[in-house]
């Protein structure tokens, strides 16, 4: 029996933030240390972080890298650790990973496959590493002394232990570099991964883990990056650790740590036994270019292989939802270094949602960091009763179409959230604007006429109250528009879209009033109660007939429509077709199958789409979740001016005979 004990840990980094990255680092080399690890996989780019964006080719930032990396491998006698961090090679920048033993870079191992979809833009900075490739690069010291590292496709003997890479996207792909290692006769296999979060993903991760320590016969390691790290993207951790097919270690998720360290002893007799034992299995001998080290053996002595944990049960939608939300405030607070946020509380369901979400975050984070939660987020010690009345502050701003009901609602959520409460009338600010403008342009305005202009007057005057709040507090103002009003731009720009930061952005509002019951029914925060009875409204407009869905279509339309529109890129006919076959035979009442009323709800969504994407440009930032955001600047990229897909619904209309 040959047994390793290796490590995969999650990190939290900063773009940008050396001594906070490395220190990072370098605290959990010494826990791994402790826990008598010999080999240990530390995340992709985290020397750097891996937002840096366009910064990546700056010069300063390669040489600060190499720099701190440096100073790592100071840090480390006595084990093997691996680190990534850009370099340059012959005037092309590559995402490497620099193996680090006893004070020693051994080399730069290369990434392969880059990531250049959805929210990705790797391939804007780094070169792809040909397959089957080396070559030497040299670093240069202050005083213009260099040494010369190896660099590419490479592998490491560990004394007869023969380690490779699969960094993050490599795994992802049809040609995966493990293939090529197991021919290699590699023992482990290790991905250190920047793998952003979104709903059910670390399920599939787990997938092609677990199948790539069977396929290759090898014990896979698994390392991720942790938190909100430059903004927009969550990275949710859960490290893996896999061998022969078997799952032997898995981490927690979303923690507010600042890393987390997975462990396991694995058997590499076992995993060579499996590989013997394959048909299949032919070794590759021609042409064995990769990198070979003699390194330090690692003692078996004390070493036991450990069982196969019970793993993890998966979390649903709403929990994950939860916990990715809450990390990603949490890390916005104090990488921003702000006091807290402020929320336009208007007694529907969004601002209700984030306010819970608030709450959410505090309970968490003092569940998991204890008094630690205060000084990471650079607050002084407080106890808990108090913290979320220093961290929340709402506000309810009314005017004459406001309703009892909303403003009940409102004071029933800042008091179950127990946050700060304030009630500000912007009734008489909504006169003097009508009133200036009305005399400005000799217009009388009225509801007949003016519809539109006198409800987004009322959106707008809320601004400036609300933000003057948060500016007294410092405070982070949230915006609480949710993905399904971005899709049709149904929001009034400079008025219920200002803030700072819109952490629902990226959830259509049928699921936040699903996620809303569950915190109602299963979570116990009976508070929403009066919150769900409602039917979603601006309260805009004269009377109580004005609701999101009389002025739009219903949520679960609308979803559909953007799911099939956006996400699959069918234009208005499929689009119709999909939508009539899935509602024909449903027997719902409140939604007609008849072609008009189908192709209304089609039309009404293109055009809505074509003509608000200035303000889909112009949100406040928003987290990434799922494979639909609608943010040009990380996901879904649409043209400010188009043709409006005219000629397509024409088409479609004539084609129906309407």
């Amino acid at each position: 029996m040959k047994c390793v004990r290796v490590g995969a840990a999650a990190l939290n980094q900063t773009p940008l933030a050396w001594d906070e990255n490395v220190n990072n680092i370098l605290e959990v080399i010494q826990e791994a240390k402790k826990q008598r690890v010999s080999l240990l996989c530390l995340p992709e780019l985290c020397i750097t972080g891996y937002g840096c964006e366009d910064h990546f080719l700056s010069k300063d930032v390669q040489q600060w890298a190499f720099e701190y990396l440096i100073k790592i491998t100071r840090e480390t006698f006595g084990i093997t650790v691996c680190v990534g961090l850009p370099v340059m090679y012959r005037n092309a920048l590559y995402n490497t990973i620099a193996v680090i033993h006893d004070q020693k870079v051994l080399g730069l191992t290369a990434k392969q496959h880059l990531a250049g979809d959805g929210l990705h833009y790797e391939p804007r900075w780094f070169k792809p590493w040909p397959a089957n490739r080396r070559g030497v690069v040299k670093f240069y010291t202050g005083a213009e002394s260099g040494f010369e590292i190896p660099i590419g496709d490479l592998q490491y003997d560990l004394r007869g232990v023969r380690l490779g890479f699969e960094i993050c996207e490599d795994a992802w792909v049809a040609e995966r570099p493990g293939s090529h290692l197991a021919r290699k006769g590699v023992d482990i296999i290790l991905n250190p991964s920047a793998s952003h979060f979104a709903f059910g993903k670390h399920e599939i991760r787990k997938r092609f883990v677990i199948e790539g320590s069977r396929a290759f016969a090898a014990t896979y390691v698994y390392a991720n990056l942790l938190g909100n790290e430059a903004g927009r993207t969550i990275y949710d951790g859960g490290c893996l650790i896999a061998s022969g097919g078997q799952l032997v270690a898995e981490s927690p998720r979303l923690s507010f740590r600042s890393h987390t360290l997975l462990t396991a002893t694995v058997d590499i007799d076992a995993t060579r036994t499996q590989q013997m034992a394959t048909a299949s299995f032919v070794p590759e001998f021609e042409n064995d270019d990769g990198w070979v080290e003699d390194l330090v053996g690692i003692d078996q002595e004390g070493f036991t292989p450990t069982s196969s944990p019970s793993p993890e049960e998966p979390m649903s939608k709403y929990r994950e939802f939860v916990d990715a939300q809450s990390l990603a405030l949490f890390d916005y607070l104090r990488k921003s270094r702000m006091r807290g946020f402020v929320v336009s509380l208007s007694g529907g369901a969004d601002s209700a949602a984030c306010a819970v979400l608030v709450d959410r975050m505090i309970s968490k984070g003092i569940q998991e960091l204890g008094k630690d939660f205060c000084a990471r987020a650079n607050l002084a010690d407080l106890p808990h009763e108090v913290l979320n009345r220093k961290l929340l502050t709402c506000v309810y701003q009314a005017t004459k179409n406001s309703s009892k009901t909303t403003l009940e609602a409102a004071k029933a959520v800042a008091e179950g959230v127990k946050a700060k409460f304030h009630v500000v009338d912007v009734d008489e600010i909504v006169k003097v604007y009508t009133s200036l403008v009305s005399v400005a342009v000799q217009h009388d305005f009225s509801w007949d006429k003016d519809d539109l202009t006198l409800q987004n007057i009322q959106a707008r005057v809320r601004a400036p109250s609300v933000w003057m709040i948060a500016n007294l507090e410092n405070k982070l103002l949230l915006t609480t528009s949710n993905r399904s009003e971005a899709a049709v731009g149904y929001c009034t720009m400079d008025g219920d879209t200002a803030g700072s930061l819109a952490p629902l952005g990226g959830i259509d509002k049928a699921f936040l009033i699903e996620w809303l019951k569950y915190m109602c029914l299963i979570e116990g925060h009976t508070y929403l109660n009066a919150v769900i009875a409602q039917r979603p409204t601006a309260e805009l407009r004269p009377g109580e007939s004005q609701t999101d869905e009389s002025d739009l279509m219903p949520y679960e339309i609308l979803e559909f429509i953007e799911d099939r529109a956006i996400l699959e890129k069918k234009g208005p006919r499929d689009v119709f077709l999909c939508l009539k076959a899935a509602y024909a035979s449903t027997g719902y009442n409140t939604f007609a199958s008849s072609n008009a009323r189908l192709f209304g709800y089609v039309q009404k969504f293109f055009r809505l789409w074509c003509r608000n994407q200035w303000k889909r440009e112009r949100y406040a930032l928003s987290f990434h979740v799922d494979n639909k955001n609608l943010d040009p600047r990380s996901w879904c990229r649409f043209p400010v001016l188009s043709g409006g897909f005219e000629a397509e619904l024409t088409e479609l209309r004539e084609e129906l005979g309407l």
